[in-house]
């Protein structure tokens, strides 16, 4: 998965965003070890401590949790996981039915474009 940076926001809040998304979707299962800090930061091309800055929020978000002898670990708490994908789904959603609503589209005519997309 690549990361995605642009000079709008906060790089460490889109780091946040990227590794929430992660999880979310399983590339960081539940209770796995997350790779060090030193590591994603190089693969992000981002600064040690900005990629600290973007575990510790995941930790107060309840999505990590740091051990001193095993590292960062994703949770364990599947529902907690659920939770956070589930608002990530109503915020994109409400994205696509916003942007729809921009172009003239009634969120039945949005949801049923969706439907014909899907069965292409």
């Amino acid at each position: 998965m690549q990361w995605k940076l642009t000079d709008d926001r906060p790089i460490w809040l889109q780091l946040t965003e990227q590794l929430t998304e992660r999880i979310v979707s399983g590339v960081y299962p539940t209770g796995s070890r997350m790779p060090p800090v030193r590591e994603l930061a190089a693969e992000a091309g981002v600064n040690p401590n900005t990629m600290q800055r973007a575990l510790a929020q995941l930790e107060a978000d309840g999505l990590v949790a740091t051990n001193r002898t095993a590292g960062r670990t994703v949770t364990e708490d599947a529902e907690a996981v659920g939770r956070v994908r589930g608002r990530l789904a109503e915020e994109k959603m409400e994205l696509y039915v916003t942007g729809m609503a921009t172009l003239g589209y009634s969120e039945e005519e949005a949801a049923s474009l969706l439907m014909q997309r899907r069965r292409k």
